[in-house]
């Protein structure tokens, strides 16, 4: 029983996922329903792909000697979710280099599905509960439109394990076809989970990158997890 637990010890000792090393794990998740077409696709990859890299980002994700565990992964209909970037300890900058340019690289797997937000958010805390042990974890939601196919994020949360999850979300075109900003209230009221949650906008699928250099700095260099110890204390 010893040598087993000795064993044991050993190998927790030589795993690169030691849950005292992982700060945040974050699960990326991009909008590929049949409202956002070729090219905005294309520009929402490079736009996150060149985010990552960005030198303000990059001083975020090492702005703590503990790391950060990364996933991308793809949604739009029910059936429709798919991993882009499996869970990958952040440690080095080559670990970002190969990270961005796995997602620069994809190219999605779907083009004609409808917005199944609810199930997107559901295909996430089941991907978060493989992710290895960190102190906190997050799914950043990307998207154009509200939900339109299947239950919606209430039920997920209802249903699936967020107890500990904090979901932020990223709204692109925020206005309809008349000007009304009707996706940053749909967000803010049935999207955004958990304390500290919050959302960003991106002014068209141009302005992705920026919006997601914001939204990765801001959580990376630790504002999120401060909201969550302050909200502890309430």
């Amino acid at each position: 029983m010893i040598r087993w637990l000795i064993a044991l010890g050993l190998a927790v000792l030589a795993s690169p996922l030691r849950a005292e090393t992982c700060r945040l794990a974050l699960a990326l998740a991009m909008d590929i329903s049949t409202s956002v077409d070729e090219n905005e696709d294309v520009l929402q990859r490079q736009g996150l792909a060149a985010a990552l890299i960005a030198p303000e980002v990059v001083e975020a994700f090492f702005s703590s000697p503990a790391p950060v565990a990364l996933a991308v992964y793809e949604w739009s209909g029910r059936t429709t979710q798919r991993v882009i970037l499996n869970w990958t300890m952040i440690n080095t900058e080559t670990d970002l280099l190969v990270a961005a340019s796995t997602v620069q690289q994809s190219v999605r797997s779907d083009s004609g599905s409808a917005t199944a937000m609810g199930y997107a958010l559901a295909f996430g805390a089941t991907l978060m509960q493989q992710a290895p042990p960190c102190l906190f974890q997050t799914i950043d939601l990307s998207g154009d439109g509200s939900n339109n196919d299947g239950y919606g994020p209430d039920s997920a949360y209802r249903h699936f394990p967020f107890q500990n999850v904090v979901v932020n979300g990223l709204v692109i075109n925020a206005a309809d076809f008349e000007g009304e900003l009707f996706l940053i209230p749909f967000f803010e009221n049935n999207v955004l989970h958990g304390p500290g949650a919050f959302l960003e906008i991106a002014q068209g699928f141009e302005d992705f990158e920026r919006a997601m250099r914001r939204k990765l700095e801001r959580e990376l260099k630790g504002l999120q997890i401060g909201a969550l110890k302050e909200g502890a204390h309430q």
